[in-house]
């Protein structure tokens, strides 16, 4: 079965697919706005006059490239290309400044390709499993799961946890504005039509890191506006952060693909998790937030594997793991590869053609990616007052895009205006992201668990997943406020 995987992969149709899509992704990842959904739902149409496997091979390689390029423009620009890049934009975007950007995006493209490896070296092996595990993730677990990657924005801000939980409650807030949940009715719309969908992320995400900072470019002067240039090897101090991190590498790893591998999680939450279990298990946690590589490591790794993990329920039960995976299903059924348990017992060569794909395309990452990063380095280097405006237009598309509707551009000019204000007094960005991603989830989750409970909280424990992961986030959460008692104490020791 591996041999005729192997010789179904290594066509030249096929590899010729996985060059041009991973182009095509990195391209769309590396524009603002432009996600890897998007990538995937443009190459659909394409996808009906190819045959299986090169059709599977298109979308595997765009999605994990465009997983990816979302870490240029936040690098270089401080404007992340999707909510995962946004949880270490920070430190990646200070190591640009501080002439380190081959190390930061290094880091991000090396990891990101290691990371999808792994997570495909564990589909191949313990799907099955997985998927099982996974099936038992209930409203109750996915309740406490959300509830975990929200209290990761106290440990991702690099200032003062308040200010980190200022930026949550703003994010949590403006994720309230659409129809309440479960009656329906319009909740803080003002009469606005476009706002019973609620508030996107992306046009809100856009407007925070990118527009803020076109803002910001214009109010500053030249020289501290200035991108800095893409400078000295790319790979060569990877291999340093390799030996240094490799604990961080495989927890990155598998963090990234058990939380891909639960339906509706994805890369999302699990690299904002993996950030803060980085930083918190770190021997150098004051360092970040001030430009260190080591939360790119983890949540790079995690990133991609993440991505790799989506594909389990996929793949075992036909259960679509995020959006891409939805659209995946869909071109498997019309293709004739039907998803499900019987899949591995009747078609075990294409399955196994599918993991040899991800492979290929991780290591096909590594190329394409390195150019990507030269070329934007040198594009990005243009003079501000050219590239500020084109990158602006590119945003509006990008904003447009979601809802083909204007309202996404108004979202994002407002939430541009608030992401500069918010920078101006010290608020961190990313935890508002944070809030306006998982603050949708949290409500439809605690609304969904307590229908089933009749309204007893106790039930939220009476699981055993469940209660798992209820006690270790109510730990977790107690740990700041243990340390600032116990800090307190001490003071007062030392005053008396």
């Amino acid at each position: 079965m591996l041999a005729q995987a192997l010789q179904i992969v290594l066509q030249p149709d096929v590899l010729l697919t996985v060059f041009l899509a991973g182009c095509f992704g990195m391209f769309v990842g590396a524009i603002p706005g432009l996600t890897a959904t998007m990538a995937t739902a443009l190459l659909v149409p394409i996808t009906f006059f190819m045959d299986p496997i090169p059709a599977i091979a298109s979308i595997v390689a765009a999605t994990g490239m465009a997983i990816f390029a979302g870490d240029i423009a936040g690098t270089l620009m401080r404007m992340p290309g999707t909510p995962a890049s946004a949880a270490y934009v920070e430190d990646a975007h200070r190591m640009s400044q501080a002439g380190k950007a081959n190390v930061a995006l290094g880091a991000c493209l090396f990891f990101s390709a290691i990371g999808g490896i792994l997570g495909t070296l564990v589909l191949s092996l313990v799907a099955p499993q997985l998927a099982e595990l996974a099936l038992k993730f209930s409203s109750f677990e996915y309740f406490w799961l959300v509830l975990l990657g929200l209290s990761c924005a106290v440990f991702v801000s690099s200032g003062a946890p308040a200010l980190g939980l200022i930026s949550l409650f703003i994010g949590l807030s403006a994720s309230l504005v659409g129809q309440e949940n479960p009656t329906g009715a319009s909740r803080y719309t003002y009469g606005s039509v476009e706002l019973l969908a609620g508030i996107q992320f992306i046009p809100a995400m856009i407007g925070l890191f990118a527009v803020s900072e076109i803002l910001r470019s214009y109010t500053k002067r030249s020289t501290e506006a200035r991108i800095p240039p893409v400078k000295g090897p790319i790979f060569a101090p990877q291999l340093t952060n390799l030996l240094r991190y490799p604990k961080q590498v495989l927890r990155g790893s598998s963090v990234g693909t058990l939380i891909g591998a639960l339906p509706g999680a994805g890369a999302d939450i699990a690299a904002w998790i993996s950030f803060a279990i980085s930083k918190k298990f770190s021997r150098e946690q004051k360092k970040f937030g001030t430009g260190h590589v080591e939360g790119l490591v983890e949540a790079g790794a995690s990133n991609n594997a993440a991505v790799s993990g989506a594909w389990i329920p996929a793949l075992v039960f036909g259960i679509p793991g995020d959006t891409i995976t939805a659209i995946v299903i869909g071109v498997m059924f019309i293709k004739g590869l039907n998803p499900g348990p019987m899949v591995f017992i009747q078609q075990p060569e294409m399955i196994y053609a599918i993991f040899m794909i991800f492979v290929l395309a991780n290591l096909f990452m590594l190329p394409i990616g390195w150019v990507a990063i030269h070329v934007a380095g040198k594009l990005l280097g243009a003079p501000q007052r050219i590239l500020m405006p084109v990158i602006l237009v590119f945003c509006a598309v990008g904003a447009f895009a979601i809802n083909n509707s204007m309202a996404g551009v108004i979202i994002m000019l407002a939430f541009g205006v608030i992401g500069f204000l918010m920078e101006e007094n010290g608020i961190p960005l990313a935890p508002a992201i944070l809030g306006l991603v998982l603050g949708p989830m949290l409500e439809k989750y605690f609304i969904t668990s307590m229908i089933k409970a009749d309204g007893d909280f106790l039930a939220f424990f009476s699981r055993p997943i469940s209660a798992g992961l209820g006690i270790a986030t109510i730990l977790l959460c107690l740990i700041p406020l243990v340390g600032w008692l116990r800090r307190r104490g001490l003071g007062q020791r030392k005053s008396a």
